[in-house]
């Protein structure tokens, strides 16, 4: 069985690969395909957005690959603040705006929470995935990472969000533990596992 993961993001798609490297399937990415333009990612939630760019992909696939057993996974992740009323929570990755820095992203966050000095700081890491296949959806699952925000950015490794987030039984922000750490209970690994525990199944 062939598996589309649709996404560009590398550091995604190295996580990615690490949690599957124990299934039979063969990987492929976006790249394999023709360019295909990304929706609008128009869900109120994480897993809404996992639908729908399942979807899209899946039907790009279906046009160029023609494989009726290829699945397409895809996934929509982000920080939720709950001081923050939930932001920046599906709009993580164009959080201020979609070039913004992850630099000014966190500055944008302290000062948010800085208004409300009395609020708890924590916060989670949510990722819903959907695996589709054709106009099909087959799975879904969702994996969460329960934490707080950091009193500052800390550590070198992780991306995106991972300095910020400190999780309490590591007492380090994700962005200072390695890789096998980090998926051992960070959002992606979770979801992840969940559908090479599917697959393994079908």
């Amino acid at each position: 069985m062939r598996l589309l993961i649709a996404t560009t993001n590398r550091d995604k798609l190295r996580e990615i690969h690490t949690v599957l490297s124990g299934t039979s399937v063969e990987l492929l990415t976006l790249a394999d395909l023709p360019p295909v333009d990304e929706p609008d990612e128009t869900g109120a939630t994480f897993a809404d957005n996992a639908r729908l760019k399942a979807l899209h992909y899946a039907a790009a696939a279906t046009r160029s690959i023609h494989d009726p057993s290829l699945l397409t996974v895809a996934e929509d992740s982000g920080l939720v603040v709950d001081a923050l009323d939930g932001e920046p929570g599906v709009r993580s990755a164009r959080f201020l705006r979609p070039d913004a820095s992850y630099a000014e992203r966190f500055d944008a966050i302290y000062t948010r929470l800085a208004t409300h000095p009395d609020r708890p700081r924590t916060a989670r890491f949510v990722c819903a995935l959907t695996a589709a296949r054709g106009t099909d959806l087959l799975f879904e699952t969702t994996g969460t990472v329960e934490g707080e925000i950091s009193p500052e950015p800390r550590g070198t490794h992780g991306f995106g969000y991972d300095p910020i987030f400190f999780y309490p039984p590591y007492g380090r922000t994700l962005a200072e533990v390695d890789d096998e750490e980090k998926l051992r209970v960070a959002h992606r690994g979770h979801a992840f596992r969940n559908l090479a525990n599917w697959l393994k199944g079908i």
